[in-house]
């Protein structure tokens, strides 16, 4: 059987993943998360900063980072130092300890933010309401 003429292999030309590790990425060196908590304080991305360290605590997926609300990580006035987030994907319960730079970070943020214990942590910088 021949091949086709549409297909990458038969003409010569290699695939884009070819030699390309598969699998996981590595995991953050912590010269690394320090150098982007400078830049993003040097930045002034206050939400930027509280966000990369909750994901770095918590280490969830974005789009369970996202969907928390203040009342997730929020009781009587001070950042919980522990949380219960229940992931999308898996329908699991998670919990995570926050460390002080994230719980300072996040205090930054919703000081800055606002808001009530049932509206989300990150809004959407695109869809807001007017």
């Amino acid at each position: 059987m021949g091949r086709s003429a549409f297909d990458p292999g038969a003409k010569g030309n290699k695939p884009w993943n070819a030699g390309r590790r598969i699998g996981a990425k590595r995991a953050l060196k912590p010269q690394q998360v320090w150098a982007i908590r400078f830049w993003l304080d040097h930045q002034q991305r206050v939400r930027d900063r509280a966000l990369f360290d909750l994901a770095i605590d918590s280490k969830l997926r974005g789009c369970d980072l996202v969907r928390m609300k203040i009342g997730d990580i929020v009781r009587g006035g001070e950042i919980r130092c522990r949380s219960l987030v229940v992931q999308k994907k898996t329908g699991r319960p998670v919990q995570f300890e926050l460390m002080e730079t994230a719980r300072k970070s996040l205090k930054a943020w919703l000081e800055r933010r606002g808001g009530s214990l049932t509206d989300y942590v990150f809004p959407s910088r695109v869809d807001h309401p007017a």
